[in-house]
């Protein structure tokens, strides 16, 4: 398969930053997609995911977050890395490039707590349509982090642009051995 209008489709969630200094994290079953097992002349199959797309709203609402909101967070993309859905204590290097599971990455300022130029959204990590992130697992997770507190609670949503592909054996092998926890 390849990265055109025929092969790609979307696939979207979103998670609710909180009002406190948390991390968060909400699963999504992408199992549908994913087959790593080849059986006789049939490849095994993943999920490329060449584009990630970031929206940062006001809790249950369409709007931008408000100007009076404050606080920064790290959301992240990731395949399935075994952390139950809801606040969670995240192990140390977890939401970064250096982890093999993460898929795309960007960093929140709000409000006053705005660095420089940096209110709003700055995305770190992301594939490529050259390059996707060919995902085996059967859950992708989005993560949020408050590193300063929000004072008012805004959502995170992610939507990506994937297409299901096969998979030479070596090539699973690897992605194997990358994927797991």
């Amino acid at each position: 398969m390849a990265y055109n209008v025929k092969d790609v489709f979307y696939l979207d969630q979103y998670l609710s930053t909180g009002t406190v200094a948390d991390s968060q994290v909400a699963s999504m079953d992408v199992s549908a997609y994913i087959d790593p097992i080849a059986r006789g002349k049939q490849k095994a199959t993943g999920l490329a995911i060449y584009k990630v797309h970031w929206d940062i709203v006001d809790s249950g609402s369409n709007d931008p977050v408000s100007a009076a909101t404050t606080g920064t967070f790290r959301a992240a993309l990731a395949a399935g890395t075994g952390y139950a859905d809801g606040t969670v204590s995240l192990a140390a290097d977890t939401l970064n490039a250096g982890n093999n599971l993460m898929i795309s990455i960007m960093d929140y300022w709000a409000g006053g707590t705005a660095v420089g130029d940096f209110l709003g959204g700055k995305v770190w990590l992301e594939p490529s349509k050259d390059v996707p992130y060919v995902v085996v697992r059967d859950q992708l997770q989005i993560f949020t982090n408050a590193s300063v507190a929000m004072n008012n609670a805004a959502r995170a949503y992610v939507r990506l642009e994937c297409a299901q592909i096969t998979l030479d054996q070596s090539t699973l092998n690897q992605l194997l051995r990358t994927q797991t926890v």
